[in-house]
C-alpha cells in the first residue's frame, strides 16, 4: 500500500509499505480522503514545533477490518477518526486540557493518516476517537471534522457576545472556517486580512464586513472606521505570521481578546510591546489541536449544515499526486481547502 512521508525538507516521499497487522482491540480504516493542514505543510517546508512528523491527521474513510473483540464497530462502517485521544481523567485533562494530556501524544494512526491504509489503535477506539458518519456526509466533508473541531475549541477560550466584531488574521481554509463559526454566532461584524488576492476575494463571497489586504498601510484605519475607532472585540490569527500577531495585538479593542491559532515554526520569536497589551487589558490565548469532544460536537455542525465546509473544498489530488498537492497547498494559487483521496 502507498504511504505519505516527509523525506527532507520540502520533498515528501510516496512509498509502498506492508499492510498493517492488527492487534487487539484495532481497526483497520481504507482511507477515502486526508485534508492537508497547516501543521502538515509545516512539517514538510518548515520547523515544525512539536515532535510527531507523520503526515495526515484529517483523514475519513471505511472500516475494512476489525480486531474480534471489537463490537463497537464493524467492516463497511463510514467513519472519521482522530489521531489522538487524552485520557480525561489526568490533572491536565480535568482543567480542560486535553490536547496537553500524555496520552495525547502517544495514540497515533498507523503508519498515519496519509497511507491508503491505516490502524487505530484500540486506545483510539475505546476512547471515543473514532465517529461514524452520516450517509449524507461524503469523505471530503468527513475530512474537514478535525479542522473545524480545532476552530471550535478555540472558541472556548475567549469570552464574546452576540453582535460582536472579529478580525480573522489568514482567510486560509480554518480561517474561513472561522468566519462561518463567526457569522453562526451573530456577529455583527467580521473582517478578513491576508496577502492572497484570490482568498480575499473568496471571503467576499461570505458577505463579509471587509476584506483586506494585510500590506495595505490604511489596514487599522479601515477597521476603526467601522468599529466607532475601538477596534475589534476579537482577533484570531489563524497563520503563522507573527507580523499578523502584532497587526491583531493593535487592532483589537481595549479589553478585548487576541487568539494565536495558526501553528508558529520551531522557536519563532518576536518582540512584543507589553505595556501596550498591559495598558489595553488585552486577554492573549493560545490554542492548540482539538479532543474528541470537539470533533463530536463538528461533526455535528457539518451533519446539521450549521457550517457548510463542503464549499471550502476547491482541489483533490490522488494520494499518488502528495507532492503537487502539498506543493498547490502551501502556494495557496487559487486555492483554499486541498483535499488528498485515494
Amino acid at each position: 500500500m502507498k504511504t505519505v512521508y516527509v523525506k527532507e525538507p520540502s520533498v515528501i516521499s510516496i512509498s509502498e509499505t506492508e499492510n498493517p497487522i492488527l492487534s487487539s482491540g484495532d481497526i483497520l480504516v481504507q482511507m477515502h480522503a486526508c485534508g492537508i493542514c497547516g501543521s502538515d505543510l509545516e512539517k514538510v517546508f518548515g520547523e515544525y514545533g512539536q515532535p510527531s512528523m507523520r503526515l495526515g491527521h484529517e483523514p475519513a474513510g471505511v472500516i475494512i477490518d476489525v480486531s474480534s473483540d471489537v463490537t463497537a464497530f464493524k467492516k463497511g462502517d463510514r467513519v472519521f477518526t482522530h489521531h489522538h485521544v487524552p485520557c480525561y481523567s489526568c490533572h491536565l485533562c480535568k482543567h480542560g486540557n486535553e490536547t496537553m494530556c500524555p496520552k495525547y501524544y502517544e495514540t497515533n494512526l498507523s503508519p498515519c493518516g496519509l497511507s491508503e491504509e491505516y490502524v487505530v489503535p484500540k486506545w483510539n477506539v475505546d476512547h471515543g476517537g473514532v465517529l461514524k458518519i452520516p450517509d449524507s456526509m461524503s469523505f471530503e466533508e468527513a475530512a474537514m471534522i478535525e479542522p473545524l473541531a480545532c476552530c471550535v475549541r478555540a472558541w472556548t477560550k475567549y469570552s464574546y457576545q452576540e453582535g460582536d466584531s472579529v478580525a480573522i488574521f489568514g482567510v486560509g481554509p480554518t480561517g474561513m472556517m472561522h468566519v462561518m463559526l463567526a457569522q453562526s454566532k451573530k456577529f455583527s461584524k467580521i473582517f478578513c486580512f491576508d496577502v492572497n488576492n484570490f482568498r480575499l476575494g473568496f471571503a467576499k463571497k461570505f458577505h463579509v464586513t471587509d476584506s483586506i489586504n494585510s500590506l495595505d498601510d490604511n489596514r487599522k484605519q479601515r477597521i476603526l472606521d467601522h468599529t466607532e475607532g475601538k477596534g475589534v472585540d476579537v482577533a484570531i490569527v489563524a497563520t503563522s505570521s507573527l507580523k499578523a500577531l502584532e497587526d491583531a495585538i493593535d487592532m483589537v479593542r481595549k479589553g478585548g481578546a487576541v487568539m494565536m491559532f495558526g501553528v508558529p515554526s520551531k522557536d519563532a520569536q518576536i518582540v512584543l510591546n507589553m505595556s501596550k497589551i498591559y495598558s489595553k487589558e488585552i486577554t492573549l490565548v493560545t490554542s492548540y489541536a482539538a479532543s474528541d469532544n470537539d470533533t463530536k460536537e463538528a461533526l455535528r455542525l457539518i451533519e446539521l449544515s450549521q457550517i457548510d465546509v463542503k464549499q471550502l473544498v476547491t482541489h483533490t489530488y490522488s494520494i499518488q499526486d502528495s507532492q503537487k498537492a502539498f506543493d498547490h497547498a502551501r502556494s495557496g494559487d487559487n486555492a483554499m481547502k486541498i483535499i488528498i483521496t485515494k
